[in-house]
């Protein structure tokens, strides 16, 4: 019932009018690109980085015929201040939000917006000028979620379609929820339906397969339209709770995880076997993936790093990374490993710039460095300024799985890490190169390092507006 239901939606939606814009050569110097962008998985989840989980075979293979990066980050350690720097190209805190989108109360009281301002910079929005097609399928989270029922469309960022979850404004995919023992479904987030229509309601364990099924529809389209194409696969996988196909379902938190991982890479494989075997996708196409934070504590894993999702520790912000395009990357680095190069998702927005040939948007100051050459394994250059975090504001630590203090602040420069409090309190400073799990607090031994990397994450946060984690004085 739900197939012909979905289906249904996707002729509606690809129905409504697209931005008209003059089509542009389809050479290599103007390359499709997919960003998959999955929900809360673990620096070590997917097998290809030493997962114990599942054997993630489909991720895998992109892996063996591209290039993974183990240094890594997204730039926050939650979901929608994460998802605003990959967009827009800039730090999250310049537009106030700086932890997951709630409802409007508890947005104002964390010191937040309601959504992302439509006047960001935003890399959709630049290609969809240049003739690209564009297109948003799965979650967004960066406005319309709970009682904002007011928030732009994701179209009004530059997205010629979308279908989002309950996390977004316009047409949806929500959840039925089924485990065995069950005699009918379950359904969640009901009240999402004022965000925008038309909705299919779909089993949980699905849904991932429906955006892939609604992007491969819009990649189809840019092709007979002779059009380069930017979509976002944006799944709600691998984001508690947990609903795995039935055939997958075990006991335990961490079991339903690894069910819900197995069964997110096997609806992944149509996307990628759709791009690889055609011979025209695949010379012009480049898919990058990776996740929008740490590991849910209990559920992923990110192995040795400290930390998961919410924390300032390497396991809340170091991200695996995948890039793959035959006809873009580097021959000989295919299947290879780059270790060194640190750099994050701030670089990774700016270097799509470049490798897409498209001016990058007037007035706007991007926070990314330029690493096209890095990202395609042409170069193993870093990022050459630091990289700097500030915890969410609703997480201060002592509690979602740690007995501790989660760190105010924290910056990457180079070989260092150090994290520190708003007061002052708490300096820890570590050497990545040669200490990952960051055990050895180095501040004692090299306190002009952490004086200078002190000093310099101040003034960066300092320069942003302040959110209700700091109750520092002046």
């Amino acid at each position: 019932m739900w197939k012909s239901t979905f289906w249904l939606v996707l002729a509606v939606l690809f129905s409504l009018p697209c931005r008209s814009v003059s089509a542009i050569d389809r050479g290599p110097e103007h390359p499709n690109v997919i960003l998959v962008f999955i929900d809360d998985m673990g620096w070590t989840d997917l097998s290809c980085f030493d997962g114990q989980g599942p054997r993630t075979q489909h991720i895998d293979q992109l892996a063996s015929e591209g290039i993974r990066f183990t240094q890594f980050y997204v730039n926050s350690p939650i979901c929608s201040p994460s998802r605003v720097a990959i967009s827009t190209g800039q730090y999250p805190q310049r537009w106030r939000i700086t932890s997951y989108l709630n409802n409007r109360r508890s947005n104002r009281e964390r010191g937040m917006a309601q959504w992302l301002d439509v006047k960001a910079p935003m890399l959709a929005r630049e290609l969809q000028r240049a003739g690209y097609a564009t297109g948003h399928f799965g979650k967004w989270h960066m406005g319309g979620q709970r009682d904002v029922d007011n928030a732009p469309p994701i179209t009004a960022y530059g997205f010629d379609q979308s279908l989002t979850n309950f996390e977004g404004m316009g047409a949806k995919l929500l959840p039925l929820t089924m485990q065995p023992g069950w005699e009918k479904p379950g359904r969640i987030w009901q009240k999402a339906v004022r965000l925008g229509e038309p909705v299919t309601w779909m089993q949980r364990s699905e849904i991932t397969g429906g955006f892939v099924e609604a992007a491969l529809k819009f990649i189809d389209q840019a092709q007979a339209d002779k059009k380069p194409f930017y979509v976002n696969v944006w799944p709600d996988d691998v984001h508690a709770p947990f609903f795995p196909p039935l055939e997958k379902w075990k006991d335990g938190r961490r079991a339903l995880y690894h069910g819900v991982l197995d069964a997110l890479d096997e609806q992944l494989a149509a996307l990628f076997n759709r791009i690889r075997n055609d011979e025209e996708l695949r010379r012009q196409t480049l898919i990058v993936l990776c996740s929008d934070n740490g590991h849910d504590v209990g559920a992923g894993s990110s192995d040795p790093l400290r930390g998961g999702k919410t924390w300032l520790y390497e396991g809340g912000i170091r991200s695996p990374l995948i890039t793959w395009g035959p006809g873009l990357l580097a021959k000989e680095k295919t299947g290879t490993v780059n270790e060194e190069s640190v750099f994050c998702a701030l670089d990774l927005n700016r270097s799509l710039y470049d490798i897409c040939h498209v001016n990058v948007p007037k007035n706007a100051k991007l926070d990314g460095e330029n690493l096209a050459e890095t990202l395609l394994g042409h170069s193993k250059q870093s990022r050459q300024s630091p990289i700097f975090w500030r915890r969410p504001p609703d997480r201060p630590g002592f509690g979602h799985g740690y007995d501790e203090d989660n760190p105010d602040l924290a910056v990457r420069d180079g070989q260092w890490k150090f994290t520190v409090n708003y007061d002052g309190s708490s300096p820890q400073l570590y050497d990545l190169s040669e200490d990952a799990a960051e055990t050895n607090n180095l501040v004692d031994a090299n306190p002009k390092v952490a004086d200078r990397l002190h000093k310099a994450i101040r003034e960066w946060n300092s320069e942003l507006p302040r959110d209700a984690g700091d109750q520092s004085s002046d």
